[in-house]
């Protein structure tokens, strides 16, 4: 790799993994990094999930010890989005995504004015501790994890949508409860495409390390600013990534 990959890894690694961390699509940011470096758009995608595995393991640590995430109570939610991350995986292996980019970013603006004017639903949600998710939630986690496992960007806010709105969870414990179903379908997809040759470690490596970075601050903004501060951010982060898929910005 030429020098500047380094810091240029580094420092698309650290934004997405603040952004990844407090809402999602921080791979808008870091998949065009790693096709500018060269690699194809099918190893960018895979290369992607490494360092989107190593951002979890440092965000669900950080929020299980700020004490908004219990893996036990939690961790069962992430059951139907694993099953649709390795179905996703297999599709991203040979399949188009562009029409499913735009698609998304026009899901992604309709839903912006559902954050920015119920906020009493993403603040408060109907529990604090367990909520109490029907099919219609298992059902969307499953789609959603078969969207996370083809191309990972814009992951986060469909999961919130379906964790605050569907399940009932305030935005700060949805966050918590993310990163941890991400955590978890990732491992599985990570494997497709390493088994499909579609990784490149160093790459992935160091910008993992950015994103480890920028998970690390992002829990701790996260849990000590509150969920209205991380609603104006999903609010801004739907916005610019609704407009960047349907432009077509790589």
């Amino acid at each position: 790799m030429p020098t500047y990959a380094y810091p240029l890894l580094l420092a698309a690694g650290f934004i997405a993994g603040f952004v990844n961390t407090l809402a999602g699509s921080g791979s808008l940011v870091t998949l065009p990094a790693l096709i500018f470096l060269g690699l194809p758009p099918t190893v960018a995608n895979g290369t992607n999930r490494l360092a989107i595995l190593m951002q979890n393991v440092v965000a669900v640590s950080r929020f299980r010890d700020f004490g908004v995430l219990e893996i036990r109570k939690s961790g069962w939610l992430a059951i139907p989005a694993v099953i649709g991350a390795v179905l996703g995986a297999r599709l991203a292996v040979d399949l188009d995504e562009e029409l499913m980019r735009r698609v998304i970013g026009a899901l992604f603006l309709l839903l912006l004015p559902v954050i920015a004017f119920r906020p009493q639903r993403w603040l408060v949600g109907r529990h604090v501790e367990r909520a109490d998710p029907g099919w219609a939630v298992w059902v969307g986690l499953f789609f959603v994890g078969v969207y996370g496992g083809f191309i990972q960007a814009g992951v986060g806010v469909f999961l919130l949508v379906c964790l605050v709105l569907g399940a009932g969870y305030d935005l700060v414990r949805a966050n918590a409860i993310k990163v941890l179903i991400v955590l978890c379908f990732t491992v599985f997809a990570l494997i497709v495409f390493i088994r499909h040759d579609q990784v490149s470690w160093l790459p992935g490596l160091i910008l993992g390390v950015g994103n480890m970075a920028g998970a690390w601050w992002a829990t701790r903004l996260a849990t000590e600013r509150g969920a209205e501060f991380v609603r104006w951010f999903l609010c801004a982060v739907v916005a610019l990534s609704g407009v960047a898929l349907l432009a077509g910005l790589r």
